[in-house]
């Protein structure tokens, strides 16, 4: 979607400086780290402006050259995560076993308490909300290219599966509506998503 947006990326960033600019990139990193310090003291909804940037050394319309709001962000701040859940989900080569998840996958769950409030913000149950919503788009295409590089059968609907499920069952799971502890939850996660693998489609 390329209209209405006036100065600002699609993902809620500004369009300048460009990302390459290694000044840019510092300012982003210090203004991502801000957040989470602000959010280990208080929840997001409760983090302003003002003391985000004194915070991270910069000023409110440096804040505002890199972010159109603070969900935007939030979510560039917890971008990482999800890099990593789609990382863990793919760390093995060779047949799955069930009985074993990859140890990334575990440590990935294990990873997300000490932020667990703010992933909840932007994580609703089921799987919804910003952060939801790019979890399940980078899932789905590393799933459905990886799942056709290996010939199997209806890649499209099988990564589809995959992403809904993983970003249900951990949103679900971050809001208490799941009671298993990290290393469970991500040894039933695995178990599901390989049988979803592995369900017929014709």
């Amino acid at each position: 979607m390329t209209g209405g947006m006036t100065g600002a990326a699609a993902d809620g960033t500004a369009g300048s400086p460009a990302p390459a600019d290694p000044r840019a990139a510092r300012t982003r990193a210090a203004l991502r780290q801000a957040l989470l310090d602000e959010c280990a003291e208080r929840p997001l909804e409760q983090v302003g402006v003002a003391a985000l940037v004194r915070r991270a050394g910069v000023g409110r319309a440096t804040f505002y050259l890199h972010y159109a709001d603070l969900q935007a962000l939030a979510v560039d701040a917890c971008a990482t995560v999800v890099r990593e859940a789609v990382d863990a989900l793919h760390a093995w080569r060779g047949l799955p076993d069930p009985a074993s998840p990859p140890p990334d996958l575990t440590a990935f769950f294990t990873g997300l308490v000490p932020h667990a409030d703010l992933y909840r913000t932007l994580l609703r149950p089921g799987g919804s909300g910003p952060l939801g919503e790019l979890l399940h788009r980078e899932l789905r295409e590393r799933s459905r290219t990886e799942r056709a590089l290996a010939g199997g059968p209806e890649p499209e609907l099988i990564a589809s599966a995959v992403a809904a499920s993983f970003a249900g069952v951990l949103a679900d799971w971050l809001h208490g509506l799941i009671d298993a502890p990290p290393a469970k939850v991500a040894g039933q996660v695995w178990r599901l998503l390989i049988a979803l693998h592995r369900a017929p489609t014709g």
